[in-house]
Order: C-alpha cells, then sequence, then structure tokens
C-alpha cells in the first residue's frame, strides 16, 4: 500500500474543507434544520389544539340540538298547561269543573271549596298562584273513589293531592265520605 504524502498547502485546504463541512453542518442544522423543527412542533401543537376545539364544539353542539329539543318540548308542556286554565278567576271555574269530573266518574255531589291562595317562593314562577283547595265528596263507594283519584290524577297534571281522609259511614258500611285536600297551580290572568 502506497501512502501519500501531502503538502503543507493541501493539509491546509484539506483542514479547511474539513473545518467548512462542520461549519455548513452546524449552519445547515442550527439556521435551517433547527427553525423548521420548531415550526413543525408548533403547528403539530396548533393543529392539536384546533382538534380539540373541534371536538368540543362538536359535543357542545350535540349538547344545543338535546337543549333546543328540550326547549321545543318544555315550550309544549308550558302551553299546555296554560292552556288547562280558563280564563276568569279560579273560584268561578275550578269547582265546577271537579264536580263535573266527579259526576263523570259515578260520584255525585262533590263540593270543592276555596282554602287559601299564595304566590310561590319561585321568581319564574311569579305569574303563577298556588292554590289549595279542599273537595268533599259525601258518598263514594271504596272501588269508585280508586278510580276517581287515580283519573283526577292523570287528568289535572298541575293538581297535587296533599291529603285524603275517609270516613266510613256507620248506617251504610260500604260508602265512604271523603275529604281531598288538593293543591294546584294556576296562571294569573
Amino acid at each position: 500500500m502506497k501512502t501519500v504524502k501531502l503538502t503543507q498547502d493541501q493539509i491546509k485546504k484539506v483542514a479547511f474543507s474539513v473545518i467548512g463541512f462542520v461549519v455548513l453542518v452546524y449552519v445547515y442544522f442550527t439556521f435551517f434544520l433547527g427553525p423548521l423543527n420548531k415550526s413543525r412542533q408548533r403547528m403539530l401543537a396548533s393543529m392539536h389544539d384546533k382538534q380539540d376545539k373541534l371536538e368540543r364544539s362538536k359535543g357542545d353542539l350535540s349538547k344545543m340540538a338535546k337543549l333546543e329539543i328540550e326547549a321545543k318540548s318544555a315550550t309544549s308542556h308550558f302551553a299546555a298547561f296554560k292552556a288547562l286554565n280558563p280564563g276568569g278567576a279560579p273560584i268561578a271555574w275550578f269547582p265546577p269543573r271537579i264536580k263535573t269530573f266527579f259526576a263523570n266518574e259515578q260520584i255525585d255531589k262533590a263540593v270543592a271549596r276555596l282554602g287559601n291562595s299564595i304566590s310561590p317562593k319561585e321568581p319564574e314562577l311569579a305569574d303563577w298562584m298556588k292554590y289549595s283547595w279542599l273537595i268533599s265528596l259525601p258518598e263514594a263507594d271504596y272501588a269508585t273513589l280508586g278510580k276517581a283519584i287515580a283519573d283526577l290524577e292523570n287528568t289535572e297534571p298541575l293538581l297535587v293531592i296533599e291529603k285524603i281522609t275517609i270516613h266510613a259511614r256507620p248506617d251504610q258500611p260500604g260508602i265512604q265520605q271523603v275529604e281531598i285536600a288538593v293543591t294546584n297551580v294556576i296562571q294569573k290572568k
């Protein structure tokens, strides 16, 4: 194998070439590839951030759609509740309505009396009043009474039965005297 002798001038050229190559690699990695990688990292972080926001937005859209459906349902329920309350003072229409209801249930002589009325404490119910009524049924048999009470709860959604008092009549064991304390919420007119 033959050794090659380099002159001092050639050694300087090789050294400058190596130094130039090292400087070139340093400049390439520091000034070109480094900022490019930093830019890439920022871009990836930005993409992840945008994807997270997009996923949250999709969740918000689905929540908004559900809320919109619930709002439509609540609005229709509210309109139905308002329609259940005829115009005029409740003392004028509620007792006849209850008397007619129990007459349709085969219970005669139903009488409804107003106990008291108060405004609800909730601010969103400021346009509504809470009325307490006492419904007296002097003659009712057990089976008819049970069906009538169930029908009353199902047909009057704003009415709550608070208390039922049943007294057996000693002269007629199949007939009871009943008092039903109810509360309902009626919109102020």
